[in-house]
């Protein structure tokens, strides 16, 4: 039973939402304290929206898109009366005072949020090993990082926690994780979800999207959360078609939407990847090849100052929005209380930021930016996709003591479509050794349809 499946199952009272809300409680029960996906639960709440949601079916009263289903939410979305800490000891004791307009979206389609979930702090990682809360455990490879940073929010799905969980973006961070834990994980355009109620790592990039077991849940979840929201400046205002509708498309449907499309891979993706990843890659390609796909290799020679680019920008921008974290209005100082990773991005966000490294560092990674988008522009004139590797590597194994250089190649092919504002997503294209290895799809920006689309055709065909 896919998601779709259960939803129409639980409006017919076939299932309970109570019941399955007790199913996913009972499993954080029992997993929670090896895992850690989970840092606060939302117990009472949860169960009273269940039973009313119950009571709305047996009483033939209309109920939302979303009616029963269970939800994981990443602890730098504001959801009222949670913690909203962003993983970090600075934001400890502070509750939100309102829902993120993405959390209000779902709660009026009477989606149940059950908690919140594990992050690196403040997002500024791979790992999920720097939260205030403990390491999060990879529930498909227990020892191994699950990916970072809604390293929960992926665990959660992955350990069958909740239906669907959000997590955020800046340069990867549902996909990373979503490819270790052998979830989906979708990261929409720039500006197609409202940014309103998250605390941010750097507004320029930082996206909020949905992780699910199939590509239902992620369209469902996009079908809700999706849209113009005038409180958002990045907000756009764009129609957007039905995903849930194209995610249960007939699967013949599917699959011959394939045979149409150009599909690129691009050659320095294989080659900055390791074997193992590039082996079962390699055979995911190939099924899409059966499927029809024209697949093609292109080159892209701008892989390091993509990373380059990307870091220095979301540096300064996360030590600007840091300087309200004084101490005074709210929260600790988070100078006095941050973890290393943390401290070290504000500390090189503060170095660029002065007046005399400005235009030696944050201007020409501006510039390399818009370089990277024009480069990436003549990628897509005439593919439809760019489908790879989501990571280079396998997940590390928990407490390796990795070099910062090393941590942030993982990124090195999820930061392109955070630049660009393009939508993309990891979906499970194998194992090696029983390690999952995620398959990213990557679209032009504003064809999150066309993503979607592909994503679906590939997960019939699985």
């Amino acid at each position: 039973m896919n998601i779709f499946e259960k939803s129409k199952a639980i409006k017919n009272h076939d299932i309970k939402a109570i019941d399955n809300l007790e199913n996913f409680t009972n499993t954080i029960e029992k997993k929670n304290k090896s895992i850690n996906a989970f840092i606060e639960l939302n117990t009472n709440s949860s169960i009273a929206k269940a039973k009313e949601i119950d009571e709305k079916i047996k009483n033939k009263e209309k109920v939302g898109l979303l009616a029963g289903l269970v939800f994981g939410v990443k602890a730098d979305i504001s959801v009222e009366d949670l913690i909203i800490s962003a993983g970090s000891k600075t934001l400890e004791n502070y509750y939100g005072s309102f829902d993120a307009r993405a959390i209000k979206r779902i709660k009026e389609e009477d989606g149940i949020i059950i908690g919140m979930t594990n992050m690196d702090e403040f997002g500024a990682g791979c790992s999920t090993e720097s939260s205030f809360y403990g390491v999060c455990n990879n529930p498909a490879a227990s020892g191994l990082i699950p990916g970072g940073s809604s390293g929960g929010s992926a665990a959660a799905i992955g350990a069958n926690m909740c239906d669907i969980s959000l997590g955020t973006d800046t340069g990867g961070s549902i996909r990373n994780p979503a490819s270790h834990c052998g979830v989906i994980g979708f990261k929409p355009s720039y500006g197609a979800i409202s940014r309103q109620g998250l605390l941010d790592f750097s507004p320029s990039f930082d996206q909020i999207g949905p992780l699910a077991n199939d590509m239902c849940g992620i369209a469902m979840a996009l079908d809700t959360i999706v849209g113009y929201d005038k409180t958002d400046y990045t907000s756009l205002k764009e129609e957007f078609p039905n995903f849930t509708e194209i995610a249960t498309e007939d699967e013949e449907k599917l699959q011959d939407s394939i045979k149409n499309m150009k599909i690129a891979t691009i050659k320095q993706f294989h080659e900055r990847s390791d074997d193992k990843v590039n082996n079962v890659v390699d055979k995911s390609l190939d099924k899409l090849k059966d499927l029809g796909a024209d697949i093609v290799e292109l080159s892209f020679d701008y892989i390091d100052l993509c990373l380059a680019s990307h870091n220095i920008i979301s540096y300064v921008e996360f030590f600007s929005g840091t300087r309200k974290f004084d101490g005074i209005e709210y929260g600790h100082k988070i100078e006095d209380v941050c973890g290393e990773e943390v401290l070290r991005r504000i500390e090189i966000g503060a170095y660029i930021s002065e007046t005399n490294n400005r235009d030696k560092y944050y201007k020409k990674a501006l510039q390399g930016r818009t370089l990277i988008v024009n480069e990436v522009e003549k990628l897509f004139k005439d593919v439809d996709l760019i489908v790879g590797p989501t990571l280079p590597k396998l997940p590390y194994k928990i407490g390796e003591n990795l070099e910062a250089m090393e941590m942030y190649d993982y990124d090195a092919f999820t930061v392109i479509a955070n630049l660009v504002g393009a939508p993309a997503g990891s979906i499970k294209a194998g194992d090696s050794n029983g390690i999952p290895v995620g398959l990213q799809f990557e679209g032009k920006r504003m064809d999150d349809a066309k993503v979607i689309r592909a994503m679906s055709a590939y997960e019939s065909i699985q």
